[in-house]
């Protein structure tokens, strides 16, 4: 795929983040992730690749747009797989809590896995411990192994896992196992890019969330140089019985899905832009006189080059934005 496809993405994402968070913390998550929707949707009417959405908003019958199976862009033929999550972290926008952000992966057509819409079990952290997970072995051998890698005392290693009921022994073990934790509320994509970057001070995400967003948060790491596992896990019959109708059989839910299963090849791009503040990306900034800033996070596997891009937005200057912009008043 064109490299220039990079840039073409970022600016999809801004797009996305710049409209979604006009809805910070008032209270409307469902505004909020519909702002997120209109400007992807309406931004890649612009983008030079057609694609088929693979991880989108839903079926067909569930959103009215960027939907399981939707073709978008611009070509004569379908070229890529799209995985997007135009608001990853609803509630914290609505409730002005950081960590929101605006993703998109893309790569070459039947790269990218078409998870099934349920839990999935995850483990995932960055380059110096690729290879050194196992998402069936205890979480005392892979925090040790994790520790190893990275050459830390296991009372120095940082677990990221998310403040959820589900997770309560998860965390008793890790305390009891000695290290230390972070959790966070919503947003595990952007919890597990974290374990990419040593400034974040998180080495290992261990979780069980959205099989969907397992696969981009795979794309990314695929980036990156990092690793990551999953597992479908179905919570409900509801869950499982929707796993069988997208022709996932017994053995193959029991299957481990490597990094490679949820991204294939080495020709995958990733962009996010921040909507609130993050410990990776900044959020939107709105200035006087129509200005706006944004911060985002662009790059290629095949390439493994990673740009940051802060970019100074006209939004009276902003065709695109004009419509959509009455509509989000």
């Amino acid at each position: 795929m064109d490299r220039d496809l990079a840039l073409s993405l970022v600016r999809v994402t801004e797009i996305a983040a710049l409209l979604s968070a006009r809805y910070m913390g008032r209270g409307d998550k469902e505004k909020a992730d519909q702002a997120a929707v209109d400007g992807m949707r309406a931004a890649f009417d612009l983008v030079n690749t057609k694609g088929q959405v693979v991880i989108g908003e839903g079926e067909l019958d569930e959103a009215p747009m960027l939907y399981i199976g939707e073709i978008i862009g611009k070509g004569m033929d379908v070229e890529a797989d799209i995985a997007v999550d135009p608001l990853d972290g609803t509630s914290l926008v609505a409730k002005g809590l950081p960590n929101a952000i605006s993703v998109i992966a893309m790569a070459p057509k039947g790269c990218l896995l078409n998870a099934p819409d349920t839990y999935m079990k995850k483990m995932a952290v960055g380059p110096r411990a690729k290879g050194k997970i196992n998402i069936e072995a205890s979480i005392e051998e892979n925090i040790y192994n994790v520790a190893k890698a990275l050459n830390k005392e296991i009372s120095d290693l940082t677990v990221i896992i998310q403040d959820r009921e589900r997770h309560d022994e998860l965390i008793q073990e890790v305390r009891r196992i000695g290290a230390r934790i972070k959790l966070f509320g919503e947003g595990d994509v952007a919890a597990a890019i974290a374990t990419a970057f040593e400034d974040t001070g998180v080495d290992i995400m261990i979780s069980i969330g959205g099989a969907p967003e397992g696969v981009i948060a795979a794309s990314a790491l695929k980036c990156m140089g990092g690793d990551f596992q999953g597992k479908l896990y179905p919570m409900s019959e509801a869950e499982r019985e929707r796993c069988y109708e997208l022709g996932w059989t017994d053995e193959r839910l029991e299957k481990i899905l490597t990094i490679d299963d949820l991204a294939k090849g080495d020709d995958i791009f990733f962009a996010a832009t921040g909507i609130s503040d993050g410990e990776l990306l900044k959020g939107v900034v709105y200035y006087g006189d129509k200005l706006a800033k944004t911060h985002s996070i662009v790059m290629r596997s095949k390439t493994g080059t990673i740009r940051f891009v802060e970019a100074h937005h006209r939004l009276d200057k902003k065709d695109i934005l004009k419509d959509i912009l009455k509509k989000h008043q």
